[in-house]
């Protein structure tokens, strides 16, 4: 049964008027809600504010690295270190390694360029981190719905007055108790629906709304494709002999080709942990590639295994990243609304940070909503949002950043030359902004070539102890969902998944997921079939971006589903 007949049979929703909405709860999300009711506060003005979050509790969907700039932190709340936030261990020192199979290259400081260095940076659990903002935001009054999924835009009726395309009027939050099969079951609940003045969207990559909001109102128009990563990540608890409190450690080089993005991370926590990962860049070429077997054997090599041999892995996830830049980043306003943090694409690859840039946005999307707020509109475009960025040290960074990962797209070889030059050369000459600026054009999913042309990789069996599948990962990811509900990922057509991505490239969803939703099984009569085991589903978004013939469709799930990442 479709919502919308469930609306007609079990309608109207319930509807609550707010004169701020904000879809998120992460460090964007948070920081808009905040910085709403810190503006409201000093005005003596009453705004009241409410932040959707599909996760169990704000943190519980949160992953990164992460090594953390705390300037906006520092706008945000100037006395963080007394109030308490989890920015325990500053980093202490920074390696970048070239790797090769068996052997490793250290970068000299002095020729490091100057986006990968991290003096002043903590080496922090960005989960934690959000939890502390949530506790902040309700303490000055955000009224959050953990474990509630913002399933649906809503319209107003007035597209005829702004060039025929309705301003945002709220969301709808998903139904509950809706079996397998679509029907309502024990426990059904219809969904309500959140009304505001404004609603700002703060998913994180590739958000659901906000790919539909992109489309809608053609905010990418003009921009170039939008670049993405998959992040996989492993939090180790390792022998105290070993730790180095805020040691950062990045490699470029093996496992990966010289045509293909990617890249390590391990930085050292304090109290004997290691969060570690691998990042790969999802316009790669080859259907053989698994970005979950690269991480893996990525973990063996000695550079990385010096770290944690003897530890005890304790978690893991997996979260896209909206790599593209200044370059790719859409408009970032429509009537009744607007996009921030990784929703938007705020995040600079080139310093491999995007926690800071998530926090700035929202702040200038929060007072530019509270501009409008005090002035009595409502529905219309926060064009200040915009203005204030474009006047502020993110797009500073972002402009000086633009090329990087489109040079990347040229090989590893020419991005690692031309970073060097823009972000090592060029600013000792005095040269602050590069002069010229590259551009991409093709999508990330257009970019698979057919398996027949391209090598096929053989990957090392996991010993479970330093290397691991994918089914005992998903178990130390916490993830869950009700077991009786429709399946949040869905096929455009069923038949394209054998007929073509099999057929044509090898079935490479079995291996760009992370968590083993995907698998090719065999019919009684040998035929191939799809298999999507939605239960394994991390939410990392990477077969939303990544499917060849974009015949994937991610849609949330019931509220509170997914993992439940801790200390990530």
């Amino acid at each position: 049964m479709k919502p919308t007949s469930l609306l007609e049979q079990y309608g109207p929703r319930e509807a609550m008027e707010y004169d701020v909405v904000v879809v998120g709860a992460g460090p964007g999300g948070l920081a808009t809600a905040i910085r709403l009711k810190q503006l409201a506060a000093a005005k003596g003005a009453d705004v009241s504010v409410v932040l959707l979050e599909k996760g169990s509790a704000p943190g519980a969907h949160i992953l990164s690295g992460a090594v953390m700039d705390p300037i906006a932190l520092n706008e945000l709340f100037p006395n963080w270190k007394e109030l308490g936030a989890p920015l325990n261990q500053p980093v202490t020192g920074d390696d970048v390694l070239f790797l090769s199979e068996t052997g490793s290259r250290r970068t000299p400081n002095f020729l490091v360029p100057d986006c990968f260095h991290n003096e002043g940076n903590y080496v922090i659990s960005l989960g934690a981190l959000t939890q502390w903002l949530g506790e902040q935001a309700e303490a000055l009054g955000v009224e959050i719905f953990p474990g509630f999924t913002a399933a649906e835009v809503l319209y107003n009726d007035n597209g005829s007055e702004i060039g025929n395309l309705p301003s945002v009027k709220g969301v709808a939050t998903g139904n509950l108790g809706i079996g397998k099969d679509g029907l309502p079951h024990d426990g059904f609940q219809l969904g309500m629906e959140l009304h505001a003045k404004y609603t700002i969207f703060a998913e994180g990559a590739r958000g659901h709304l906000g790919k539909q909001l992109i489309t809608k109102y053609k905010l990418d128009e003009g921009r170039d494709p939008q670049s993405h990563a998959i992040g996989i990540k492993e939090l180790w608890e390792i022998d105290p002999a070993r730790a180095q409190p805020g040691r950062v450690v990045h490699t470029a080089g093996w496992p990966m080709d010289s045509q293909t993005y990617g890249g390590g991370f391990l930085y050292h926590l304090e109290g004997n942990k290691v969060t570690l990962g691998f990042v790969t860049g999802l316009d790669y070429k080859n259907p053989w590639l698994s970005p979950f077997e690269e991480m893996q054997r990525w973990k063996a090599h000695p550079a990385i295994r010096a770290h944690i041999e003897g530890g005890k892995r304790i978690g893991y996830g997996a979260r896209a990243i909206t790599a593209g830049g200044l370059l790719s980043l859409p408009k970032t306003v429509f009537p009744g609304g607007a996009l921030v943090g990784c929703d938007a694409g705020y995040l600079n690859a080139a310093r491999i940070k995007g926690s800071h840039a998530a926090i700035k946005s929202g702040m200038l999307a929060a007072e530019a909503a509270f501009e409008a707020l005090a002035a009595g509109r409502s529905g219309d475009e926060l064009s200040a949002y915009p203005a204030a960025f474009k006047n502020s040290w993110l797009h500073t960074e972002l402009d000086q950043s633009r090329n990087f990962k489109q040079w990347f797209k040229k090989g590893s070889l020419v991005g690692a030359l031309m970073t060097g030059i823009e972000q090592w050369l060029l600013p000792r000459l005095g040269i602050k902004r590069p002069p010229w600026t590259i551009h991409r054009t093709q999508a990330d999913h257009a970019s698979l070539r057919p398996a027949a042309e391209m090598p096929q990789i053989s990957y090392p069996k996991p010993d479970g102890k330093l290397t691991f599948d994918r089914l005992s990962s998903v178990f130390v990811s916490n993830t869950n969902h009700e077991e009786n509900q429709p399946a949040h990922l869905t096929l455009k057509d069923a038949s394209v998944p054998v007929q073509i991505n099999l057929a044509k490239y090898a079935g490479p969803e079995s291996r760009y997921c992370p968590a083993g939703v995907y698998e090719f099984v065999k019919n009684d009569d040998g035929s191939d079939r799809l298999q999507i085991n939605a239960q394994n589903c991390v939410h990392c978004k990477t077969c939303d971006i990544k499917d060849p013939t974009q015949n994937i469709v991610w849609f949330t799930p019931e509220g509170g589903g997914g993992p439940n990442y801790a200390g990530m």
